[in-house]
Parts: structure tokens; C-alpha cells; sequence
């Protein structure tokens, strides 16, 4: 089932995505397809089961192993072999780190993983992002089979709107910071109804700097509803 209406069409107090669930007349859950345009496109998407659960330590295989696909790898070139894996993400696991690790799952099956945090919580972030009070987040889809296929936009659509929106009640935008050579990764960020912002140089571990380009979402305008379609 498609959805599309224009930018106009929706109505003032709504967000775009309870126009969308509106329009839907209960059937559900409303995925963004493309939010870049002015013609905006949803679907219901009967053919997959989408799901975001925490990541567990029993996971750390498969991240490892998804962060070393050259299609991955090409943007992730750190904590990559287990072990690292294990020591980047174990704190946040634990609690010693606020971040919140999730996978990404397509009937029943692991195929990404994704996190979010408060960007508050790492204040030289906040200040090179010049975004406080926002939340980031970062993603990956791991298995080969799954890219290319619109399938990383549905999912990121059900983490961001019914695990990252309701956790964070009080946070006006959402914000992540891809390589600005990452077409696809912007591309996603773009259907999702993000919008790109300053271009600013990232330190990494190893002394050197990449370019990153700011995509923000206002939360109040895209995404938020008092339907929450669950996953």
C-alpha cells in the first residue's frame, strides 16, 4: 500500500508521519519510502517484519563481521575484529556508557545494528557538532543482501520513530554526521526527511581528520505523533 501527498497537504498541528498514518486508516506500520521531495511517499510494507531489539554481547560476532564487508568497512576502518568490538561497545552494555546499542532484523533474521545517545552526554562532540541537546545516532547494514533494496531506509524509519523518538520526549532534533564522500548513507539520511547542514572535520583515533556533513531532522515537523506504530 503507497501513500504519497504533498508537503502542503498536511495539516497544521500534524507531523508528516500522522498525515501518513491518517491517510493509512489503521493499517500499519506507515514506513517512509522518500521524504526528500515535495511529494512525500510512504508505505505499509506487508512483505517484511521489522524489528529493533537491544544488542547483546552474543551479537558482537555479527557486528564484528558486519563492520569488515567492504561496504561497510569502507566508511568503519576502527574496532573492527572482535576483540575491539567487545571493548568499544561492552560499556554500553554494562551501563558504564549511556549509549544505546540495538540490531536490525528482517523476519526474524539479524542484518544491522544501530545506536543512539544524547550528544550532551560527549561535550567535544557537542561542541564540533554545534548541536546540543540533539540526538545521535549511527547505523549499518550489514548484510549484503539488504542493501540497495530500501530496506535500511524502512528500518532507520522504525528505530528513529518508535524506539529513539519516544525515548526522547523532550529532544527537538535528531542528528547524525556521515563521511561527506558516503552518497548512499546521505541519500538514506535525505529519504528520511533529514536535511544537510555544515560540512565539519571529525579527529579519528589515528591523528587523522575526515569531513563530515550535519544531517538534522526536526522531530516535531517529521516524526512525532501520539500514534507510535511499535515494533
Amino acid at each position: 500500500m503507497r501513500i504519497e501527498f504533498a508537503r502542503s497537504f498536511v495539516a497544521p498541528g500534524e507531523s508528516w508521519a500522522s498525515t501518513a498514518d491518517r491517510l493509512a486508516e489503521g493499517r500499519g506500520p506507515v514506513l517512509a519510502v522518500d521524504l526528500s521531495e515535495e511529494m512525500l511517499r510512504f508505505e505499509v510494507d506487508d512483505e517484511h517484519r521489522l524489528a529493533v531489539r537491544p544488542m547483546t554481547e552474543g551479537d558482537f560476532p555479527d557486528v564484528s563481521r558486519w563492520v569488515q564487508t567492504a561496504h561497510v568497512a569502507k566508511w568503519w576502518d576502527e574496532h573492527q575484529s572482535l576483540e575491539q568490538v567487545a571493548a568499544h561497545y561492552g560499556p554500553a552494555l554494562t551501563g558504564a556508557d549511556p549509549t544505546r546499542l540495538w540490531v536490525l532484523e528482517v523476519n526474524g533474521r539479524s542484518v544491522g545494528f544501530t545506536q543512539d545517545y544524547r550528544i550532551d552526554d560527549h561535550p567535544e562532540w557537542a561542541l564540533l557538532s554545534g548541536m546540543p541537546g540533539a540526538i545521535g545516532f549511527d547505523y549499518a547494514i550489514g548484510e549484503p543482501a539488504w542493501v540497495g533494496r530500501g530496506i535500511g531506509t524502512k528500518l532507520l524509519w522504525v528505530f528513529l520513530r518508535d524506539i529513539v523518538v519516544p525515548a526522547y520526549p523532550d529532544a527537538p532534533i535528531l542528528f547524525a554526521a556521515p563521511d561527506h564522500r558516503n552518497a548512499g548513507s546521505l541519500r538514506l539520511l535525505a529519504k528520511l526527511g533529514f536535511t544537510q547542514g555544515a560540512w565539519f572535520d571529525e579527529p579519528q583515533s589515528d591523528g587523522t581528520v575526515e569531513t563530515v556533513v550535519g544531517c538534522s531532522v526536526d522531530v516535531a515537523k517529521v516524526m512525532r505523533s501520539a500514534v507510535v506504530t511499535g515494533e
